[in-house]
């Protein structure tokens, strides 16, 4: 399940994406998104720490996205935020991979192949949807997700 964290960062990347390379403060982007201002801003410390957004201080700081809005993709945020879009840990092909601690077998799991295929449905999805996809819904961010 996309957790509010994942939620409340999406909304705001999608706002900077409406921005077009403008500058947003963190108090706007709260707004716009829907989201507390003090934890979006730890968010979006986490989003720079990850080359995903460029934040600029000061009197007139804010924020822009670090890359062209088509090319960040929800998946690319949400591993961020979140981690691993995997239901479980055995069938993440990325950073989470490991064997579950109440599975004996890796070759024999009853559950493996249903959560690879919808791991991979789930990800075919998110890789394909940019932030400027997202930006052109005629829908506010706050209200989307």
């Amino acid at each position: 399940m996309l957790s509010q964290k994942a939620k409340y960062g999406l909304r705001a990347l999608v706002e900077l994406a409406r921005a077009d390379g403008g500058q947003v403060s963190a108090g706007e982007l709260s707004l716009r998104a829907g989201a507390p201002r003090k934890f979006l801003e730890a968010i979006l410390l986490e989003l720079s720490r990850n080359q995903i957004v460029l934040s600029r201080r000061g009197k007139f700081g804010g924020y822009v996205l670090a890359r062209p809005a088509a090319a960040i993709t929800f998946a690319e945020i949400i591993r961020v935020i979140d981690g691993p879009l995997a239901l479980a840990p055995c069938v993440s092909p990325r950073l989470g991979f490991r064997k579950c601690a109440d599975c004996p077998d890796l070759q024999t799991c009853t559950l493996r192949e249903a959560l690879r295929r919808a791991r991979d449905a789930t990800a075919d999805v998110l890789e394909a949807y940019t932030l400027a996809d997202a930006a052109v819904s005629g829908m506010p961010a706050a209200a989307a997700l």
